[in-house]
């Protein structure tokens, strides 16, 4: 049985990317050091989640729940691994403006962390979560992996840069291949409370009103969570892996206006939703757009759920998870 090992493993995409592998036959062992950034509940609900589906599917799952910086990984060593995906990070654009030390502690001290740990066993493929974000303002859209990335609008964004290129000498140095996975703006069930989707739903059903930054001018390239995990579990297994540090963007390939989301939002909730408009903040960017150009050659798969599909499934899932909000 192949076996992977999660960071991040209760977080949004790690445990959706957990349950896919464990779909798949394989073995999933899991890091994560369920920090309070966002509720808590909700991450233990989220392993949970992974835990039923192992037991259901006679798949097996270890969970670990201790820091990147912490001495886990001489436990770790004991363990083959043919696939790491580190998904473990400081997340939040906005909250690296007042609290960039715990960006550099998770995503810059924990990358090398990780790093470290790879280049030390005998694993041959690397995943990593990078960001859309690191391509800034500057870049034509479609944003391309090969457009340049040196404006970084937020502290979030440049550690994500930083990530690329400290795996790209790792390569260079060490031989590690890896992949770096460029995310535009995931939704979906068991998302995370700080993303506009749950905002917005919560703040409708409890009849608040919900503010729209940049004056609702801004679009984002929505992907719905099923179609950024079966891309990372394609690039996981394939068997001819890249022998490079590669960076590889993942998203629909349909930006939408954030107007035009609050609409479909609106539509699956059946309830109006009060707006107000106010600037923009510091560190957003106005539009993003991925070219999956790359992602389509390295596994003939790109994201098709579009938001009159995934908005839905969206809906019921927070209705289910939170009944005592107002509807």
């Amino acid at each position: 049985m192949s076996r992977v090992l999660i960071t991040g493993v209760a977080g949004f995409i790690g445990m959706h990317t957990a349950i896919r592998f464990l779909e798949g036959g394989w073995e999933v062992i899991g890091l994560d050091n369920c920090n309070n950034y966002y509720d808590v509940a909700l991450k233990e609900s989220r392993l949970l989640e992974i835990r039923k589906f192992s037991a259901n599917n006679s798949g097996e799952f270890v969970f670990y729940k201790e820091d990147l910086n912490s001495n886990i990984w001489v436990k770790l060593k004991k363990i083959k691994f043919d696939l790491v995906i580190h998904l473990a990070a400081q997340a939040g654009v906005r909250y690296s403006i007042t609290n960039p030390r715990a960006y550099l502690e998770s995503n810059i001290l924990g990358f090398q962390s990780v790093l470290d740990f790879v280049s030390s066993t005998s694993t041959t493929k690397f995943l990593y979560a990078s960001s859309s974000s690191v391509y800034g303002k500057n870049s034509i859209q479609p944003f391309n992996e090969e457009s340049p990335c040196d404006s970084p609008e937020s502290y979030y964004a440049a550690t994500k840069r930083a990530n690329e290129l400290m795996a790209k000498s790792y390569y260079c140095t060490h031989g590690i291949s890896s992949i770096g996975l460029r995310f535009f703006t995931v939704y979906g069930p068991w998302g995370r409370p700080d993303m506009a989707p749950m905002l917005f739903a919560k703040s409708s059903l409890n009849d608040e009103a919900i503010r729209v930054f940049n004056f609702g001018k801004q679009s984002r390239d929505f992907t719905y969570i099923k179609d950024i995990v079966e891309g990372i579990f394609l690039l996981g297994t394939l068997s001819d892996f890249p022998c490079d540090a590669l960076v590889c963007n993942i998203g629909n390939g349909s930006p939408v206006n954030l107007m035009d989301f609050i609409s479909i939002l609106e539509k699956s909730l059946n309830k109006k939703i009060k707006r107000v408009l106010v600037p923009a903040q510091k560190g957003d960017v106005d539009s993003t757009h991925a070219d999956t150009t790359l992602l389509e050659s390295l596994i003939d798969y790109k994201p098709l759920i579009g938001l009159e599909e995934g908005i839905p499934v969206f809906v019921e899932w927070y209705k289910t998870y939170y009944p005592n909000i107002k509807d």
